[in-house]
């Protein structure tokens, strides 16, 4: 039966609320399909704004793919904001998709992509404006299967209660594979009903369901552990991994946004996956193995992109994009083929030790030249150690001075406070560090017009890596720390005026500590938040911590034994059911290694040290050099 849009109802509400822009759809290379002719219908959900939601690769990704195949149909919808919220409530008019403007509750699958935690509450939001029953117990046959994917989905387990299902790892086959199922068990007359497709789900291996694992707890409120409750189901979920990442040259066709929105460039992820080993990383632990894409494809996707897009900057991604194997050869082929256009090229994650000033100047060509932002992490030698991020002093001095000799004039540096081990005169160091760039900038331009930001981040303690056993700092601690950076930097007449400082004050990382690490208990927490009013917690202007543990006491959960507590070797973790393909073992060796300032090479150089991947997938790192070569490109 058609859907009808709900656009005539939602129209006369968007002059009365900010932003109205981001509501009403038809961007470039955006799709509407009849809903008539699909069997399988997805909404696919970013749960913040629309100017963060609609640049994320992984839903615009997943919306060409299903859209691609002929019998389904993806939308996409977002979280809006409280002005328009509070209109829809008092109208009656539902979570809809941007696209057709259609009810979120009439489709198959909503499938949301958590890329942080703190999107929690913008989800339930979005749940009960669209009319599904926040608790997956609560749900019918007419409601959609709620699917969480994304890094936070490692960790579903706070959030246990309000979803179907959860997929670990890289959606684009599974994603096919899904609507595959539920096209089929459509077809046979949906026999068992919700339960009957949420099975076959959870019999593949490959799909998490909650719903049919049951968590026993140890007296002192650690887990027992976490058993199948029904034949058929798993005891262990495994995470998806596309292997050959030439096969999937997405996004073809790139949404281009009609508000402004925080990235506003065609990106190219030109690998997948890292093996730096940063003990802190759960990116780069999670998508091991290493997966480069060929120069080739780069190039076609990049022309392709910019055809299709009309974007005038190109990113190339990866979580360390510098070490692709044939990163000059793409550097130095793009910026050839670009040369006297008025396309730019930006590498926007980079290594100090894998920088220089060749490949900065290939993306530069045209003209284009932004500061740099490198990311030492700690601001010691020996905290670079303990969290194994292999940048020495000399490293980072020896790297931006070149930069600034070149003509660079300003210098991003992000650090972390709160790390294991963690002492002040560690967090004081980065004040020095600062500091020695200025002067070595200085020296080497022979200019005092040379600038240093130092921006830092709370650390948080993420599920399979190897500080997952790690206490979190405490916010007093951290907010201490750094008002003696500040101060130290500000009190020095010398260096301070070319320094700035940006930083996030302790307390949003706590509670991001207990979403992360948090079991099905923590799901109280969560709905007492949003029943209070919490919405957008990833934003400061709307995040309160003051609500976050006024509900954690009120629903009993003690905040500090889910964040401030350190774990045991043995203890069994709220996931240690969903595997990452990391040997336990391995992560907890090399805890101890961090613990012990040693620290381990990055295996794509260096023979296999055995965190598990390989095997336990049956592959191994797949990179360069290929030898293929750029073609140059006529630019129209």
């Amino acid at each position: 039966m058609s859907v009808e849009s709900l656009f005539p109802r939602l129209e006369p509400l968007l002059p009365k609320v900010q932003k109205p822009i981001q509501y009403v759809g038809g961007e470039l290379n955006s799709t509407v399909k009849d809903w008539d002719e699909a069997t399988v219908r997805w909404a696919l959900m970013y749960p913040d704004a629309y100017e963060v939601g609609l640049p994320n690769q992984g839903v615009q990704i997943l919306y060409e793919i299903l859209n691609e195949l002929p019998d389904t149909m993806a939308e996409r919808t977002y979280a809006v904001w409280p002005d328009l919220e509070a209109l829809m409530r008092a109208e009656g008019v539902p979570q809809f998709t941007v696209d057709g403007h259609r009810p979120v509750r009439a489709f198959d699958v909503l499938g949301v992509s958590f890329s942080t935690e703190l999107g929690y509450t913008n989800m339930l939001t979005a749940l009960d404006l669209a009319g599904i029953p926040l608790h997956a117990v609560d749900r019918t046959d007419d409601d959609p299967i709620v699917l969480a994917g994304g890094h936070a989905a490692f960790n579903p387990e706070p959030v246990a209660d309000f979803l179907d299902a959860a997929v670990l790892g890289d959606g684009e086959q599974i994603a096919i594979a899904i609507s595959e199922l539920v096209r089929e068990w459509k077809a046979e007359g949906e026999p068992g009903g919700r339960d009957g497709v949420l099975l076959r789900l959870a019999e593949t291996g490959g799909v998490y369901v909650p719903k049919f694992y049951d968590v026993e707890y140890l007296p002192d409120g650690r887990i027992k552990r976490v058993v199948p409750n029904r034949p058929g189901v798993p005891s262990r979920v495994f995470k998806h991994t596309v292997m050959d990442l030439d096969e999937w040259p997405y996004p073809k066709k790139p949404l281009v946004p009609l508000a402004e929105t925080v990235h506003e460039r065609f990106s190219v992820e030109i690998f997948r996956g890292c093996t730096r080993g940063c003990r802190f990383c759960q990116a780069g632990m999670i998508t091991r193995p290493v997966r480069e894409r060929s120069i080739t494809v780069i190039g076609d996707m990049v022309a392709n992109g910019v055809r299709e897009s009309g974007f005038n900057e190109v990113g190339l991604l990866s979580l360390s994009s510098a070490d692709h194997s044939e990163i000059a050869e793409v550097a130095k082929g793009l910026a050839d083929r670009y040369e006297g256009t008025n396309t730019s090229l930006s590498l926007p994650s980079t290594r100090v030790d894998a920088f220089n000033i060749d490949l900065a100047n290939e993306f530069s060509r045209n003209g284009r030249r932004s500061g740099l932002t490198f990311a030492p992490e700690g601001g010691s030698e020996r905290m670079r150690k303990v969290i194994n991020k292999m940048v020495t002093e000399e490293d980072l001095i020896r790297t931006v001075t070149t930069a600034y000799t070149q003509g660079w004039r300003q210098v991003k540096l992000y650090f972390m406070c709160g790390l294991p081990t963690e002492e002040d005169i560690d967090v004081l160091g980065i004040a020095d560090l600062a500091k020695k760039v200025i002067k070595a900038g200085r020296e080497a331009t022979g200019s005092r017009d040379i600038r240093c930001t130092v921006s830092i981040g709370g650390f948080v303690p993420k599920p399979h890596t190897p500080f997952q056993w790690a206490a979190q700092c405490d916010h007093e601690t951290v907010d201490r720390r750094l008002r003696e950076l500040r101060n130290s930097l500000r009190n020095d007449k010398q260096y301070g005026k070319a320094i700035g400082f940006r930083y996030h004050d302790g307390k949003p990382s706590i509670v991001e500590g207990l979403l992360s690490r948090g079991d099905r208990r923590v799901g109280a927490v969560i709905e007492a938040v949003w029943a209070a009013g919490g919405r957008f917690d990833g934003w400061s202007e709307h995040f309160s911590y003051e609500l976050w543990m006024k509900s954690a006491a009120e629903v009993g959960v003690d905040v500090d034994w889910f964040t401030v507590r350190e774990r045991e070797e043995h203890e069994v973790l709220p996931w240690d059911h969903l595997d990452a393909g990391l040997d336990r073992e391995w992560l907890w060796q090399d805890w101890q290694d961090a613990v012990n300032d040693v620290e381990v090479e990055d295996c794509r150089w260096t023979p296999c040290y055995d965190c598990g991947v390989c095997p336990t997938m049956g592959t191994e790192i797949q990179i360069g050099p290929t030898g293929r070569k750029l073609l140059p490109l006529t630019v129209v």
